[in-house]
């Protein structure tokens, strides 16, 4: 249960309010649960005419040296009144304010118990918030490279379904964990009170029937986290798929992709299904061992009485069967919240896994600010690798402010790895990156993004609004510059003849336009922004000749009076750059502007005569 109260130490605290306020209406709740159950015994008494006539009041101001004295003295008068009303009117009287003091008490407890359970919904889905804003508030701020690592399906599995397990598992037995324990508590004491003998009994007898209820709860745990692992891995053939649904179709590969899900999905119902029968067993084997204690403490009781080794009257043991019985079902659901927790736990385990994932890029705690570009960015001796082997080694190149430069190389030669380390996606391995003549591990990574605008070969876009894509990352953009950006990029003439013109939802991953479009969008999102640093990668390669025109004028205006870096195939999208750098195997083998790389008759050369056929 270390792990169960490491949870609660964590994200309880902001609201200790509703905390005390849960004990102490608990607390309440259970003590006049107590006096509903002690105030049978008068009647008992009388019904079965044990009653003995009792006369005259004790000063209950002399009766409190002690407990003991105080609680006689209390007995003493309580049987006194009982007396004088029986004999003014009749024991039936008696029985009738008896029955509306229990009444009163039962309205007492039952209210007090629901006013606990009001506090605790707060507190409940208050936290259940918390954790989904931390999961999520660290999944976005986690490198990149973390989700090349992990699969998206078992992300999304731990965001959504580990959430929700912690939800129904944990957080619905919060309010069990905060009541209980004061419940057992009060109805344990008002035993001791009744007989201390029996209860230390039935005391030893409780750790035995916890040990076996322990025993099944630790393997439901081993079981829960293989169901959420292979429920990861479900999730992640469904995105795969939705991912791939074209290729899927195209390649008549549903049966394949069917038997694979299939498969899958058959071993996770075989876990799941050990796993609830297991879950189920809870309940028998908790009522099971609750009526063997019982017996045993009937018997024992009984024992007391006929023997007469204790001051244990049968009225007395009618109610501390009730009281006993009263405290069975709060035992019950610990066994069987505990069970479940077990499960719960399983899942935040999985859940921690994100949430106590090390940040591989860490800002400095004295990290300066930097608003402006305003010389030059150079790469010094740079070297990286992914995990063993470096992608790029001893890079060294300078763009300085206003220039354009290019990358080209065959596919994997590390164009884009490059490109990532500049706005700190990734961080070099060996060497530096400065910006205007200091490392940019030493600005605010935030600071450092904000000097560039990104366009990449495949646009990312939001299922959201023309308006909202465009005027993404830049608050309160006016209408005006909006439509602008737009302009520029030649987006704002397919966006007004859309039926909402600007507010018009664009679907999921801009799924409703076309390549052209969406690169055109993704385009006038950085017009909007107007960084001083630009990185495009790749940004026409995917597109037809009409779409790549109308782009390749886009980024011709959106590069004017900036400073680029541009990743590209088609050569001739970059004869104009300043410079253009061929990188082979993570190495830079030429370096030169457009002339002097075909004179060179090098890589560059090949490149060039293998997209021109000559």
């Amino acid at each position: 249960m270390k792990e169960f109260i490491k949870i609660l130490q964590t994200y309880i605290p902001p609201y200790k309010k509703h905390l005390y306020l849960n004990f102490i209406f608990n607390f309440l709740g259970a003590i006049f649960g107590v006096f509903s159950l002690v105030s049978i015994i008068p009647a008992l008494k009388i019904l079965f005419g044990l009653e003995e006539k009792v006369y005259g009041f004790i000063n209950m101001r002399e009766s409190l040296s002690s407990m003991d004295e105080f609680m006689d003295a209390l007995v003493h008068n309580l049987y006194s009144l009982i007396t004088k009303i029986a004999e003014q009117h009749s024991y039936v009287l008696v029985l009738i304010y008896i029955g509306l003091f229990l009444i009163v008490m039962t309205f007492l407890k039952v209210g007090f118990t629901y006013l606990a359970s009001h506090t605790i919904v707060t507190l409940r889905n208050s936290v259940i918030r918390d954790i989904r804003n931390k999961i999520y508030q660290k999944t976005v701020s986690l490198p990149i490279g973390f989700f090349t690592e992990e699969k998206k399906g078992d992300i999304m599995s731990r965001i959504t379904g580990d959430v929700t397990e912690v939800e129904t598992s944990i957080m619905n037995s919060m309010d069990m964990f905060l009541k209980n324990p004061v419940v057992i508590l009060v109805y344990v004491t008002s035993m001791f009170i009744i007989s201390w003998q029996l209860t230390i009994f039935v005391l030893i007898l409780f750790p035995l029937a916890g040990m076996i209820i322990g025993r099944i709860g630790q393997s439901l745990k081993r079981r829960s986290m293989k169901g959420q692992n292979k429920l990861g891995e479900l999730l992640t053939t469904v995105e795969e798929t939705l991912s791939g649904l074209r290729i899927i179709q195209a390649f008549n590969a549903e049966k394949k992709i069917y038997k694979r899900f299939q498969n899958e999905n058959e071993d996770y119902k075989k876990i799941m299904t050990r796993l609830l029968r297991r879950r189920y067993l809870a309940h028998p084997v908790s009522e099971f061992l609750g009526t063997v204690v019982m017996i045993t403490v009937m018997w024992y009781g009984g024992h007391l009485i006929i023997n007469k080794t204790s001051n244990l009257t049968p009225d007395q043991f009618i109610v501390y069967l009730g009281v006993f019985y009263s405290i069975i079902n709060p035992v019950k659901a610990f066994s069987q919240e505990y069970y479940s927790i077990q499960k719960g736990l399983a899942s935040m385990e999985r859940i921690n896994r994100i949430l106590n994932a090390e940040n591989s890029i860490r800002e400095k705690p004295d990290a300066v600010r930097i608003h402006t570009f305003n010389d030059r960015i150079e790469y010094r001796d740079v070297f990286f690798k992914y995990r063993s082997e470096f992608v790029l080694q001893d890079i060294c190149l300078e763009l300085r402010k206003g220039q354009t430069i290019a990358l080209v190389g065959h596919s994997g030669s590390g164009k884009s790895t490059l490109a990532d380390l500049l706005p700190r996606f990734y961080d070099v391995t060996r060497g530096s990156i400065l910006i205007d003549g200091r490392d940019i591990r030493d600005y605010k990574i935030s600071d450092v993004r904000g000097l560039m605008g990104i366009v990449n070969q495949d646009p990312i876009l939001f299922n959201d609004s023309f308006r909202n894509n465009i005027a993404f990352g830049v608050e309160n953009a006016p209408e005006e510059d909006v439509v602008n950006a737009a302009k520029v990029a030649h987006a704002h003439e397919f966006i007004v003849n859309t039926e909402e013109g600007y507010y018009t939802v664009i679907g999921d991953r801009g799924s409703k336009l076309s390549g052209g479009q969406r690169q055109r969008i993704s385009i006038a999102r950085a017009i909007l922004k107007n960084p001083p640093i630009m990185i495009l990668d790749e940004a026409t390669s995917a597109l037809d000749t009409e779409s790549e025109k109308l782009v390749q004028d886009a980024l011709t205006k959106l590069m004017t009076n900036r400073t680029s870096i541009v990743i590209a195939h088609r050569l001739s999208t970059i004869v104009h750059t300043d410079m253009i750098y061929v990188l082979q195997n993570g190495f830079i083998v030429e370096k030169g502007n457009h002339e002097q790389l075909l004179a060179a008759n090098g890589e560059y050369r090949k490149f060039y005569d293998m997209q021109y056929f000559t």
